[in-house]
């Protein structure tokens, strides 16, 4: 991985602090080997690990800079300066001239860091949509940062307390939403945030967020023309002038990525694509009708169950807290073919979903919201003792599916969402231990999403939870499922469907062209129609899912692994030990694919305790 780490506030001299942030900054080079750079001052430090063209230092006058990632500058003035003399100084000059402003001038996916030793001031940003991480921790008059808590947890000054309630919210969202992270006190920014450090406080602020713009109305060819253009330039900038791969599931993301390479490199893309030998779960054949039409160096591997038992201690290893996201392990496995195949940069399809409306959630939850605008004195006068009144309706099939859309349509968004929630299902009391419970606040994770869900600025049902998805869904759980996949393989990936310009066409976009009555993706796919497949085009959504539950019930290498991590688990007085027993007999054999989740997401928490 690369990435950045530092401090300010304590020290005790130069050498001794350049020695500290080198040992810091170890977790970040630990597999693809990078080059550390390093700078410090008598009470500061920092390090950096990452490419030549994603390493961008500079240091003067007692300001210490640091940026990881391929930043640019929206300003045409302060890109030709930057292309003149560095990113990280041009950064320096203008951060002493427009303070706070400066943030929004920058583009791309970056995290950085500036200190001033003179006035012990520190300020920390990421990207808009939170591609490369950033987390920090306060200790006494300093602060300690990292890209990695893996790196925070190095300082002598911080202590690596795992957080009670952010055991519970692992186990509830299957990782941990920031700003929390695993560790007590240790937090990280959120998407398009800075953070300003003076004088022992911290205070984090938003430079940018999600502002839709919903009544705008452009022609069709108006619209096409402009996002045809804009995909390719996100493309050729994620490029960047190197030989690239790029992941193919054989959907709408993947394939439009691996499309658009083999146009803007001029030669037949490279693709790597996953499979599974397990009913339902393959969609190797969509892949294979995408690499087909685009005429692409197509590379394909089946995951087994054995590559999941050898893969599962790595995979826990490189998240620096509790991940539960089982796809991590075949986009692990497609990097590595990518990189044996001697590239070192993929692209990955991810956002498409969450920018253009292209989950099944969105469609879903818009059939519910029919319910709740329809007039009160109809629904609670009419409809509802019609429906409930009718005596044994439970046991007739088309009043039963009326009576389960009234329930769940009269629960509020985002609480809706939630329904099918793994832990809400089984009940957190038949889940943790009594003594666990008592340190933990359990309607945290509801809390957690509907400020998230209200903070949204858009009118529309489908904006409001593309703004929540943003966080939830990309930030918190695919971006880093993606890249610590990458790095396990040594590998570096850009999301080209997330960039800038993307993103600002995306806002732009009437909430109707994006989800059309249940059609998702309407205007993505209308825009796209002719250059994809018919095939990737009328598909249904999928992704690289991983069979374990069905594997687990035959598979003895595997049973013995989940088993073994369960009852190590056991001994930790989080979870109930009835609840393992349950879980791994009587659940799992009634429906394997369903109650694996949950075997999954304790399987690879004690994992996750192992490798610390």
């Amino acid at each position: 991985m690369s990435g950045l780490c530092g401090w300010i506030g304590v020290g005790t001299s130069v050498p001794e602090n350049l020695q500290l942030v080198q040992r810091m900054a170890g977790p970040l080079a630990r597999f693809d080997g990078g080059e550390i750079q390093s700078l410090a001052g008598w009470n500061s430090a920092l390090a950096i690990s990452a490419n030549d063209d994603s390493r961008h230092f500079y240091q003067k006058d007692g300001l210490l800079v640091a940026l990881w990632g391929r930043a640019g500058f929206r300003e045409p003035r302060l890109s030709q300066l930057a292309r003149a003399e560095g990113v990280a100084k041009t950064l320096a000059d203008h951060w002493r001239e427009s303070g706070e402003k400066i943030f929004a001038n920058l583009t791309g996916a970056f995290s950085l860091c500036i200190l001033d030793e003179g006035s012990n001031e520190a300020i920390l940003a990421i990207d808009r949509m939170g591609i490369h991480p950033l987390s920090f921790q306060i200790s006494g008059e300093g602060l300690v940062f990292g890209s990695s808590a893996d790196a925070i947890i190095l300082h002598p000054r911080t202590r690596p307390e795992i957080a009670p309630q952010s055991l519970y919210n692992y186990v509830y969202f299957h990782m941990v939403p920031g700003p929390d992270t695993i560790y007590q006190g240790q937090k990280r920014l959120l998407p398009g945030e800075y953070l300003i450090y003076r004088r022992g406080r911290a205070e984090t602020r938003r430079y940018w967020e999600m502002r839709f713009v919903e009544h705008e109305v452009r022609s069709f060819p108006e619209l096409k023309h402009d996002f045809l253009d804009v995909l390719h330039s996100s493309v050729r900038e994620a490029i960047g002038g190197e030989e690239v791969g790029a992941f193919l599931s054989g959907g709408t993301d993947s394939s439009t990525i691996a499309g658009l390479l083999g146009e803007v490199s001029g030669q037949p893309a490279r693709t790597y694509s996953i499979g599974f030998d397990a009913s339902g779960y393959d969609e190797m054949e969509y892949a294979r009708i995408a690499a087909r039409h685009f005429s692409t160096r197509h590379h394909e591997y089946y995951v087994s169950p054995d590559d999941i038992v050898s893969a599962i201690p790595q995979v826990a290893a490189i998240f620096d807290q509790p991940f539960g996201n089982a796809s991590a392990i075949p986009a692990f496995y497609c990097a590595r073919m990518a990189k044996a195949d001697g590239l070192s940069r993929m692209l990955g399809g991810d956002g498409g979903d969450e920018l253009f409306g292209g989950n099944v959630r969105y469609a879903k939850q818009h059939l519910f919201s029919l319910y709740e605008h329809m007039p009160s004195v109809m629904r609670k006068g009419i409809i509802e003792p019609l429906v409930f009144g009718i005596p044994g309706g439970a046991s007739l099939p088309l009043i039963s599916k009326a009576r389960s859309y009234i329930e769940q349509a009269s629960i509020a968004m985002p609480a809706r969402t939630e329904t099918y929630n793994l832990l809400e299902r089984y009940g957190h009391g038949e889940v943790f231990t009594r003594e666990f419970l008592m340190t933990v606040n359990a309607g945290h994770p509801a809390a957690l999403l509907d400020e998230v869900y209200h903070q949204a600025d858009a009118g529309s049902l489908i904006n409001r939870m593309l703004a929540f998805d943003r966080k939830f869904t990309l930030a918190d759980n695919d971006l880093p499922k993606v890249a610590k996949a990458c790095e396990l393989a040594g590998m570096d990936v850009a999301f080209p469907l997330i960039s800038d310009e993307i993103v600002a066409f995306s806002l732009r976009l009437e909430p109707r062209l994006k989800l059309k009555g249940t059609k998702l993706r309407y205007f993505f796919k209308e825009a796209l129609r002719g250059f994809l497949p018919e095939e990737i085009i009328a598909k249904q959504k999928h992704g690289f899912g991983l069979p374990f539950g069905v594997w687990l019930q035959h598979h003895k290498p595997l049973q013995t692994l989940a088993s073994d991590s369960l009852s190590d688990l056991r001994s930790r007085n989080i979870i109930r030990g009835d609840f393992i027993d349950k879980l791994l007999g009587h659940h799992l054999g009634e429906h394997a694919g369903y109650h694996g989740t949950m075997v999954w997401v304790l399987m690879m928490l004690e994992q996750w305790y192992r490798q610390r």
